[in-house]
């Protein structure tokens, strides 16, 4: 801790080993007498967010809500109000501690219905500069809304270490279901994958 007197300055040397890629370092301070003087109780716990026409989830809660207007949202300090449109594809991964700690695998597709939607899954081997000589692979996924259709596009190129054989595991976002940033209690269904195209269609109790 630095006690420090108005208007003094200080200066700081950080050290830390990044070994390739671009980072990111943010230092930030606070007053001791408004981090010691000001009561819990006076954080707001809620905060007010505006939200563009069209259907959207509570990213935290799976609450549908409707756009074109401003809503209050629960804003504890441990949570950033996070609001996905309907149509989004969002794929979440294993934890890791580094990129190629282990693979990829499986990978859970939140699909946030109400809309049609689209996204391109890319992979390439998590280190290096390889990629940029079009060692990378692709997938096209996309949601048909009206018949709760996901399509699996067929896999586009290939890079050393790929698997060849994954598994995609879908979970169509409702209100406590698909929630925050855990891997969902439960799927809706489970799609093992080898590189062609197919259309899966989702259960309609799923929705």
């Amino acid at each position: 801790d630095l006690d420090l007197d108005p208007d003094q300055t200080v200066p700081i040397v950080v050290e830390y080993f990044h070994p390739e890629g671009d980072s990111m370092l943010q230092v930030g301070w606070i007053r001791r007498d408004a981090a010691t003087a000001r009561d819990p109780n006076d954080i707001p716990k809620e905060r007010q967010v505006y939200l563009p026409a069209g259907v959207w989830y509570d990213f935290w809660t799976g609450e549908r809500l409707e756009g074109q207007g401003t809503h209050i949202r629960p804003s504890p300090i441990e949570i950033i109000p996070v609001l996905v449109r309907a149509g989004s594809i969002l794929p979440l991964g294993p934890k890791k501690q580094w990129s190629t700690e282990k693979p990829a695998d499986p990978i859970e597709l939140r699909i946030y219905p109400g809309a049609d939607g689209a996204f391109t899954l890319y992979e390439d081997a998590g280190d290096g500069y390889d990629y940029e000589r079009g060692e990378y692979a692709t997938i096209d996924l996309r949601w048909d809304d009206s018949t709760s259709t996901l399509n699996i596009g067929e896999r586009n190129g290939s890079f050393p270490g790929m698997l060849t054989r994954r598994t995609f595991n879908v979970v169509i976002v409702r209100e406590g279901h698909g929630i925050g940033i855990g891997p969902a209690d439960k799927i809706d269904c489970e799609i093992a994958y080898e590189g062609s195209s197919q259309d899966v269609s989702i259960a309609d109790s799923a929705k």
